[in-house]
């Protein structure tokens, strides 16, 4: 049957399949010229006319037929999709190309913070690589080396030795470890916050309008988070300090320590900065109360530029975006009532952390092999 007639005796164009496929390319696509495909193959599969359709602003009468047309011969793709076109091919010797990729992974030039598009084409035409080479080129040059000069990614390159090995291993044996209350592991870190107050006072939010926030805002200092997790128990422990100096960090110990009574040993996990050690304890409470303190722990020490593997790091990002989102907090009176209200609701919803990355995974990741291997 013609396609003509489908539209005019609202016959049923599409099959089972091609239906159900449909419906979800309305729910799921942002691409608008795909989707308004979408909904006229499903407006006749329903069984509106053509005049109705073009009521509907969908499309005209020329084009509706044209989309039948193509899924009765070619099918859904076909229907939905257009050929991909040749265009006209770039001209541009593999040997300017490589200059041009050459560039691009340079630095740039002496003022500018970064390589841009128009920059590479106005340098490239400055060392005679092409005497006319348009921006769309040098994009497609860039495009298919997967190159963007533009942006920079944060990393720290870590030195993979004996003893980044060694650590490394030893503290995701201990996240290997099954959930035990009698040894339970708590991992730590710490991180600074600065508190910002309002040169004016916000605007609040009414219906149709958010509240407003002046641009300006008055620096307060900085403070410090002590935070710690046990990842498969979701506790959490937060105390907010003026600094983080030998006797608050001793004193976030005992806190811990107080917590687990009757454990036999707590694994504790956290970086090696030098007052993350018994000489704080012992300094801050004496040498024998000290030393009776930290032998409550078996501490475990993360590989240097390895703060990844301590997961006292998601605890505290999950603790920035739901605690201190973009609010600003103006005194550590206010940032201590926020910080204590966050961390009784993260214990009583059990805020578990779900770590995947095992010893074996470690060792394909970094390609190493231990002595057991």
């Amino acid at each position: 049957m013609k396609i003509k007639n489908k539209l005019k005796n609202k016959k049923c164009l599409l099959n089972k399949k091609d239906r159900k496929k449909v419906r979800k390319i309305i729910s799921d696509t942002s691409e608008a010229r795909v989707l308004k495909r979408a909904l006229v193959l499903s407006g006749v599969d329903f069984g509106f006319t053509k005049m109705e359709l073009e009521n509907l602003g969908l499309s005209s009468n020329r084009t509706s037929w044209n989309i039948c047309d193509r899924y009765a011969h070619g099918g859904l793709e076909a229907a939905l999709y257009d050929k991909a076109r040749s265009g006209k091919p770039v001209t541009i010797s593999n040997n300017a190309t490589q200059k041009i990729v050459a560039i691009a992974c340079s630095s740039p030039p002496a003022g500018r913070a970064r390589w841009t598009v128009g920059l590479l084409s106005e340098e490239a035409k400055k060392n005679g690589i092409l005497k006319n080479i348009s921006r769309e080129t040098v994009r497609i040059v860039l495009q298919n080396h997967e190159l963007k000069p533009w942006q920079k990614k944060m990393w720290c390159v870590a030195n993979v030795n004996d003893e980044y090995i060694a650590r490394m291993e030893d503290v995701l044996k201990v996240y290997e470890r099954p959930f035990d209350p009698s040894r339970p592991v708590v991992c730590l870190d710490e991180k600074p916050v600065q508190l910002l107050d309002h040169s004016r006072k916000p605007i609040p939010a009414r219906p149709g309008q958010p509240e407003r926030v002046d641009y300006e805002y008055k620096r307060r200092g900085t403070v410090n988070v002590f935070r710690a997790v046990e990842p498969k128990a979701g506790r959490h422990f937060t105390k907010v300090t003026p600094t983080r100096k030998i006797p608050e960090f001793a004193n976030f110990i005992k806190t811990i320590a107080k917590a687990y009574p009757d454990a036999e040993t707590i694994h504790l996990v956290m970086d090696n900065l030098s007052s993350h050690s018994e000489k704080a304890l012992t300094d801050t409470f004496g040498t024998e109360d000290g030393q009776r303190l930290w032998n409550r722990f078996t501490v475990h020490f993360t590989p240097k530029h390895a703060s990844w593997l301590n997961q006292a790091e998601i605890g505290i990002g999950i603790y920035a975006r739901q605690c201190l989102g973009k609010e600003r907090i103006a005194s550590i009176e206010d940032l201590t009532k926020r910080s204590s209200a966050w961390n009784r609701s993260a214990n009583k919803n059990k805020v578990k952390i779900d770590w995947t990355f095992t010893r074996k995974k470690a060792r394909k990741k970094f390609a190493y092999k231990t002595g057991k291997d």
